[in-house]
Formats: C-alpha cells, structure tokens, sequence
C-alpha cells in the first residue's frame, strides 16, 4: 500500500489551451496526483526552478519557449534533467519525434490524449524516478561516508575535491570520454572510503606502520569495493577504488598490476593522488612545492612506479615543463607545450 503521509507526485503541465490544461487536471488528480499548470514555455521553466516537480508534460507548440526548447534547457540543468519530461503534441510526422528524442524527451503522448495511455505513462515514468532517486540517495550516503571519513584526519583535508578536480581536468586534456570523467570525479571522492574499516590508532599513526598495520591499510582497497559493489552505476568506479595504489612494476597493491593491466582511468587518479599526497602537510613532513613533488615523482617513474606520460601531461596542466626521458625539457610548440597522447589500455 503506498505511505499515506508521503508526498503526492507533482506534474507540471505546460499548454497554451485552457481547455487541454483542463482537462490533463481533470484525468490526473483523482489518481491523487498534484498537478500544477502553466500557459508557456516560458512559465514553464521558471516554475521548474523554483518548484519540486516529479514529471513534466509540454506541450510541443507554445508561445515564448516551444516544448522541444524547454525540454532541452530542463535536461541541461542538472536540477531537473533526472525529471521525466512527456511531450504532448499533435504532429505525427516522424521528424517531429526525432527531434523530441534529440531534446531529451523521455516519452510522447498523442493528441487527443486518452485516459488509460496518459495515466500508464505516467505511471511507469513515476517509477523510473522513484528509482532513479533511490539511486541518487545511495550515491549520497557513499559520498557522505567518505567525506566523515576525510574529516578525521585533519591532514587531508579537502583532499577528495581536489582529487576530483584534478583527475577531471587531467581527462579533459587527455581526451578520455565522458563516461571516464565520471567515473573519476566520483572516484575522486570515494577512492579511500574502504578506510572506514581501518582502526583510528592505524589511520592517524604519524610514524611508520608496522607490517601488520600496513597489511590492514591495504585492504582498504578491497573493503572500498565492497562497498560501492551494490550500485551498478559505480562499475566504471570500482576498478579506480581497488586499484589505485597499484604500480606500473607490478610492486603495489592489492593485485600486483603491472603496465598496461591498469586500467586509464586508474593510472589518472594514482598520479593526481601522488601529488596531492607531496604537495600538503602530513604529520610526519612538511608539504613539497609542486616542483620539488614533480622531481620526486619523476625520480619514482625512473623506478618503474607510475605511467610517464600522464605525469607529463598532468604537469603541463599543473603549469610546469615536463621533461623527457633523456633529461631534455619538452619542447614549445609556439605559445603551447605539447601535450603527450596517454596510452589507452
């Protein structure tokens, strides 16, 4: 039985016909929906702005803003481009609903509307949000976790944005797809949340573990993704939280990957977090400049640690001047370094 004191879906419905907007009011809110109305596309958008709305039925020719335009600004705004958005319309030429799928429609409703279609429709898209905002709550609870585990260590703090950050723009400048962006800026954020299962006296040690301290610092990885196991939408982000203290000789953990098994996405985050972890304060030494962190961090590359052209490019976003393998600085091109294409394994 549905919860009595939960919240009425709310539908929004543009059109400039009193008599449709009517009679959409009419069909809907016995079935206990609340149903809102609007004259244009216009209104349209700005009540969506201001006003929780669990679905959206447009109608395609309105004065001001068309439904396919309001479509298309609602699924650009990350506000609203989660709401499921109807397009009621007249037109039945095939080029009118391409265009529809183009804008981002998730559905289309004929005119004249009847019942039982209207009412299954919205129905079956009610769900899918539903769903969808269960997916979201989970994400945010992950985040949360991960974020109150940052904060116990003052030393880190900020650590998970900034990694975000980096390893988004070091993908951007790289070309990885959009599918990989995500994937990192999440990770950036839940990459250590296995560390909830780490002991506080292990976790905030300033000197140096012991080997059965280390071993327990290193199924954080594992417990990590054990954790974000459950969403499906974190596939792409399960391989970054296990495998982002593995190295390029196959020395780290907790596989043993070596070169070319790791995957892009994670030799992105190990560099980004490297360099975090140099460049800010931790109990045991003072943070480097981003020079001095680069000149470690090459001299770790040279022992076959990390992935050499990502440190490259990562340092050409960071400002500096990469160097080759031979010592040479890395020659402008104009006003412009080259950027060094990343092996995609």
């Amino acid at each position: 039985m549905p919860d009595p004191n939960a919240r009425p879906p709310h539908i929004l419905v543009a059109d400039d016909s009193e008599a449709n907007r009517e009679l959409l009011c009419d069909l809907l809110r016995p079935f206990g929906y609340k149903v809102s109305c609007v004259e244009d596309g216009e209104e349209a958008l700005e009540f969506m702005r201001h006003q929780a709305v669990d679905l959206a039925l447009l109608d395609v020719m309105m004065p001001r803003r068309t439904g396919y335009s309001v479509c298309r600004a609602a699924k650009a705004d990350p506000a609203t481009r989660l709401m499921p958005v109807v397009l009621v319309t007249g037109l039945s030429n095939v080029e009118d609903r391409v265009q529809g799928i183009e804008c981002g429609a998730d559905d289309f409703l004929s005119k004249p509307v009847r019942k039982e279609e209207l009412l299954a429709r919205v129905r079956s898209l009610l769900k899918l949000r539903h769903f969808t905002d269960e997916l979201e709550n989970a994400e945010t609870v992950l985040f949360s976790l991960a974020l109150s585990i940052e904060g116990k260590d003052p030393y880190t703090s900020g650590h998970c944005d900034r990694l975000s950050k980096y390893s988004v723009a070091l993908a951007t400048q790289l070309g990885l797809s959009e599918v990989e962006k995500v994937a990192l800026r999440r990770a950036g954020v839940v990459h250590d949340i296995g560390k909830v299962a780490v002991p506080e006296q292990i976790l905030l040690k300033e000197g140096r573990l012991t080997p059965d301290e280390r071993r327990i610092m290193e199924q954080h990885t594992i417990v990590g993704e054990r954790i974000c196991a459950p969403l499906r939408s974190f596939r792409d982000v399960l391989p970054i939280i296990r495998h982002h203290h593995e190295k390029m000789d196959g020395s780290g953990y907790p596989d043993g990957l070596k070169g070319a098994q790791i995957p892009i996405t994670v030799r992105v985050m190990t560099i980004v977090d490297i360099y975090d972890a140099l460049t800010t304060d931790r109990p045991y030494r003072r943070a480097l400049s981003p020079e001095a962190a680069f000149r470690t961090m090459r001299e770790e590359t040279e022992r076959g640690w990390w992935d050499a052209e990502l440190l490259d490019n990562f340092e050409v976003l960071m400002g500096g001047k990469p160097r080759s393998a031979d010592g040479a600085a890395a020659v402008e091109e104009g006003d412009r370094i080259r950027t060094i294409p990343a092996t995609r394994n």
